[in-house]
């Protein structure tokens, strides 16, 4: 199998104090793609793996489509991330092995402090967790202490060990709903786009943190417009983690699990998405029969910098998969006082959306769900 080689990302780095923004260089591996062969081995080598160890395969939407598959074979889940870490937590399995971002396996952990936790690959990172540093986040807080601090779920441990509140996908405007009928400021973090939808939603005073993912930042609302001349009969499914002008032409607006079921349900054989592409793979197992178009980025030039896939999350693959079960390395951890300050804002939000009777986890049901979701991105 060959080598896998670097490649430079550039990422937005908000200068908060300055009131700017700057452009910040991280890297990403590219797992070398396995031949048929080795990847019938190497997946044959993970299901045996997994039984061995005891371990579960938990996965999410935007990883490569064979460790989806993989994940739901072995009696794993695929979804977004706090399903992956509550699947885990409620799982008897001892070893989790999340597929995805270091965040998530963080936010497993916290949940799960008893079970051993690994990644492919603990580099693996998000630009909006690289956008938001701990000590830097801390200062801002510090500076408007009036304020309920509320943080996105793709965030460092660090970062949550900070807030007051964390919100996902299914609940975030409920809870900023709730916070400003209390007459509560907040202060939001990290994505600038998610925010600044969540405050015209529901006119909260909101301090925005100004973070942006890689891939939805990316999207472009201009060359939407001619992609949809060109698909007329399309329906267009978008992440609120995209720019204003790409949310604007929207027919549905939400989470990864309620795109899924929009795409299922809807009476439309054409959408374009603009979200990770990663989905797709989900859509089409969904949906089967229909086209499914990305969303514009730019294409594939030099202004392009994800098109329209995360380069970290591109970086879990089946041979790296396989590695960490053999040898139990890319064990995550978290300092257990930070585990336990961050563990507060997640109950917090469980236990609101259990008084609320909120489902969390999606049932499919797009009708029923769109007051739930309601345009709120998924973690």
């Amino acid at each position: 199998m060959q080598t896998q080689s670097i490649k430079t990302v550039e990422f937005e780095r908000p200068q908060m104090e300055a009131g700017t923004s700057c452009t910040a260089n991280a890297w990403a591996r590219v797992p070398a793609a396995p031949t048929p062969a080795e990847k019938a081995e190497l997946k044959e080598r993970i299901r045996r793996l997994l039984k061995e160890k005891e371990a579960v395969l938990v996965a999410h939407y935007y990883v490569d489509a064979d460790l989806q598959d993989l994940a739901e074979e072995t009696g794993g889940c695929v979804s977004d991330s706090l399903e992956m870490a509550r699947f885990g937590r409620d799982h008897p399995a001892k070893t989790l092995v999340v597929a995805g971002v270091k965040f998530m396996g963080e936010t497993a952990k916290i949940l799960s402090p008893d079970k051993t936790i690994l990644m492919p690959d603990l580099d693996a990172t998000c630009s909006l967790d690289l956008g938001c540093p701990a000590d830097e986040f801390a200062a801002f807080c510090d500076a408007h202490p009036d304020r309920t601090v509320v943080v996105y779920a793709n965030t460092s441990a660090a970062v949550k060990a900070r807030a007051d509140w964390m919100v996902t996908s299914s609940i975030g405007l409920e809870i900023v709903e709730h916070l400003h009928a209390q007459g509560k400021k907040i202060l939001w973090a990290p994505d600038k786009h998610l925010g600044s939808y969540i405050q015209k939603k529901t006119g909260a005073d909101m301090l925005l943190w100004q973070g942006s993912c890689l891939v939805h930042d990316e999207f472009k609302g201009i060359e939407l417009e001619l992609l949809k001349k060109e698909h007329p009969n399309a329906k267009v499914l978008v992440h609120p983690e995209s720019p204003e002008s790409v949310v604007a032409q929207a027919d549905v607006v939400g989470s990864t699990s309620q795109l899924i079921a929009a795409a299922q349900k809807l009476d439309a054989t054409e959408f374009i998405v603009a979200t990770d592409n990663g989905i797709l793979h989900k859509m089409r197992m969904a949906a089967p029969g229909k086209r499914f178009i990305d969303a514009p980025t730019a294409g594939n030039s030099a202004t392009c910098k994800s098109c329209a896939h995360c380069p970290w999350m591109a970086m879990n693959g089946l041979q790296n998969l396989a590695e960490v079960l053999e040898t139990g390395k890319n064990e995550i951890h978290v300092d257990p006082e930070i585990g336990r300050k961050a563990y507060v804002c997640i109950d917090r939000m469980l236990a609101f959306a259990a008084q609320r009777k909120a489902n969390v986890r999606p049932s499919g049901d797009l009708a029923k769900e769109q007051k739930l979701f309601a345009g709120i991105g998924p973690a």
